[in-house]
């Protein structure tokens, strides 16, 4: 759809209107446009545009103390409430290292900011909205009862922009992480350079050096690194780690932000194809038809292999991904590596021979 087909900022704020009750996202999709389209549209009625200065925010957030930290993609919002503390910036990442938000920031990727004033009834709901190029949020903050509104309030007057016009141009949208028809390396290439792994983090390096997408890597690794479970196996994984209060680490990310739980889950819920976690300082909201495939993935690190339970979509894309609750120079936990291999599989070529 080009600009001259989309909905008029006055269109858009109607249907917001008649429609309270859709969550933006879901009405942006709906009008054909981007929500951040949707959120600029309001600018000069509840919304105004601030830079996306990410140094400048994460260093300004922890006055304002209590907040949600929200962090979605298009079949996970994962949202954790907390205080922005143990700030790392930089301009190629960024961190956020606190005990309930942690985050793996990617500067580059943010492109859009605003902060929005929402009226419900005598209740006004205050955010911080981030998007990146093509529109969609890669971070969002939202005030609670608790948070520092004279904080909120400066840090917002500090970051505004002097554009405020009700309209921005987007990008295209696309599959980026899509998997690629064509791979560069063999599986012996893939082998040698994933034994050689010693750290978690030195796994994107190789894929990138191999120029192999994450599932194209699993499905050409040795079923001791790599093995497919059941779609079914992630609602089977948050039911056990909660029945054995153990913890488990959950990323949700986008191109522009990595959210991260680390503890106990205690309260699930599976309502239809959705299966929510709902705690005290953690909320998740998993669409688990939006899964096609399910891995379980060994990667060694110099304190013994770790195993990571990963979920993705039909483009590709990584929606979710566990791993159990432990610090650096730690062993995996055995009662997560349990869980993790026992988790139903899908059978693999060698199974099936038998």
């Amino acid at each position: 759809m080009d600009q001259r087909e989309k909905p008029s900022p006055d269109e858009i704020r109607r249907a917001c209107k008649d429609n309270p009750k859709i969550r933006e996202h879901d009405l942006a999709a709906r009008l054909g446009i981007s929500e951040a389209e949707l959120v600029a549209a309001h600018c000069g009625h509840g919304a105004v545009r601030i830079e996306p200065r990410v140094d400048d925010l994460l260093t300004g957030l922890e006055a304002v103390g209590e907040v949600m930290a929200l962090t979605r993609n298009e079949s996970a919002v994962h949202q954790k409430i907390g205080v922005y503390d143990k700030v790392v910036t930089g301009n190629q990442h960024a961190m956020v290292l606190g005990d309930d938000i942690d985050l793996r920031i990617f500067p580059k990727a943010w492109a859009y900011g605003f902060a929005v004033e929402k009226r419900e009834g005598a209740e006004i709901h205050r955010s911080l909205q981030f998007f990146d190029a093509a529109g969609e949020a890669v971070h969002k903050v939202h005030l609670r009862p608790a948070s520092n509104l004279h904080a909120y309030q400066d840090l917002t007057a500090e970051l505004v922009s002097y554009d405020q016009e009700p309209i921005i141009s987007v990008e295209a949208g696309g599959a980026r992480d899509a998997v690629s028809p064509d791979q560069a390396a063999t599986a012996d290439d893939l082998r040698e350079h994933w034994s050689r792994l010693s750290d978690v983090h030195q796994f994107y390096h190789m894929l990138k050096t191999l120029k192999l997408s994450r599932c194209q890597a699993m499905r050409m690794a040795d079923e001791d690194y790599a093995w497919l479970l059941d779609n079914d196996a992630v609602g089977a994984l948050f039911q056990q780690a909660a029945e054995d209060e153990m913890p488990i680490m959950c990323f949700v990310g986008n191109r522009g932000c990595i959210q991260i739980h680390s503890g106990p889950i205690k309260s699930v819920k599976q309502i239809g194809p959705r299966i929510n976690v709902l705690d005290e300082t953690f909320h998740l909201h998993l669409r688990t038809h939006h899964i096609r495939e399910v891995w379980a993935v060994r990667k060694p690190t110099r304190d013994g292999h770790v195993t990571s339970i990963e979920a993705y979509g039909a483009d590709g894309k990584m929606i979710i991904q566990f791993f159990g609750t432990r610090k650096e120079g730690e062993r995996e936990r055995s009662d997560w590596r349990f869980l993790a291999e026992s988790l139903p599989r899908i059978p693999g070529p060698s199974d099936r021979d038998v």
